[in-house]
């Protein structure tokens, strides 16, 4: 809620000035400063920006930070060396065991394209601990070829990655980073709604199903299996149909009880539903689902009521999506 967002932020402001009394933490109640909310084009609460050299120009974003640990890492890596460096094993063991999540990238040199990519990223998900080393012994020591990255979940590598010198995209590796905060699958419900909006990938599928079903096991390996092919570009989402609490969920996308076992993608930028064309929820059919949606190749599902049957007797028809665009095109 915004009044935690107020409290993280102050703790933040409390720690850091001990630390790093040059930077200066501040709140502004919009709602009187009409000017600002405008120079600042502020959509949504609570917004942080982030100010650099006393220019009131293009302030720095601070997007999805909400606790006060974050907050000051995130300042931290604005205004200094974003990533540690590591020059033994020692010390690389010592980061993965610093937190819950860590990111080593490993590289030939210090200075390249793909460090660069590295070293912003790591600006951008102040929830792990990232360090980099160029060391032989350290790259040795944990086997991996050179440019290339390991996230750590609980001291255990769970993920490697190859960085391409100049073809490593920035947000990509920030979204696919990202969800590692998630689990493969994340269980829809009041405290993980908030964490699922903070990671920036745009992409959602959704499994609507009863988690007491029969059936549940297998789909939900089958999900799993397809989550772990498609992270950081779609995230997997299970929805208990059970609960009732999901009830907006299932009257957002149309849901009813006959429909279930349900999958749907969601795009958050345009809103745009579609519906899995299958109705097993099988390996096959759900890779299939989202390569086609990836590629463009998905055909948007407009949820529609069936046509009226007097929908043109009076002299104001009635239109539902079934029938829209025959009648108005």
């Amino acid at each position: 809620s915004a009044q935690n967002l107020s409290e993280e932020f102050a703790e933040a402001a409390r720690q850091l000035k001990k630390e790093a009394p040059r930077i200066q933490f501040g709140k502004i109640d919009v709602t009187h400063q009409h000017d600002l909310r405008k120079e600042f084009n502020i959509q949504a609460f609570p917004t942080v920006k982030f100010f650099v050299n006393g220019s009131r120009e293009d302030p720095i974003d601070c997007k999805g930070v909400r606790k006060a640990s974050a907050f000051i890492t995130w300042v931290k890596r604005r205004t200094g060396p974003s990533t540690v460096l590591i020059n033994s094993t020692d010390q690389a063991e010592a980061i993965i065991k610093s937190d819950d999540l860590a990111v080593i990238g490993f590289f030939r040199e210090l200075h390249n394209d793909s460090v660069e990519v590295f070293c912003e990223t790591a600006r951008d998900v102040p929830e792990m601990a990232f360090g980099m080393s160029a060391s032989e012994d350290v790259c040795a020591n944990y086997s991996v070829q050179r440019n290339s990255l390991v996230v750590f979940k609980k001291g255990k590598p769970v993920h490697y990655e190859v960085l391409e010198d100049g073809r490593q995209n920035k947000l990509g590796l920030t979204r696919l980073i990202k969800t590692f905060t998630l689990d493969l699958v994340t269980e829809y419900n009041i405290e993980t709604s908030v964490k699922i909006f903070d990671v920036p990938v745009e992409n959602h599928i959704l499994l609507f199903t009863p988690t007491n079903s029969e059936a549940f096991n297998e789909i939900y390996e089958n999900y799993q299996s397809a989550a772990a092919e498609f992270r950081g570009k779609i995230l997997f989402v299970l929805v208990d149909t059970n609960e009732a609490r999901n009830g907006r969920i299932f009257e957002y996308f149309r849901i009813r009880d006959i429909d279930v076992p349900a999958v749907r993608i969601l795009n958050l930028t345009s809103d745009a539903k579609y519906k899995m064309p299958a109705d097993e929820v099988t390996m096959e059919n759900l890779k299939e689902f989202c390569q086609s949606y990836l590629n463009g190749k998905a055909k948007q599902h407009l949820s529609s009521e069936e046509i009226p049957q007097d929908w043109d007797k009076m002299p104001v028809k009635v239109l539902v999506g079934k029938n829209f665009n025959s009648i108005i095109f």
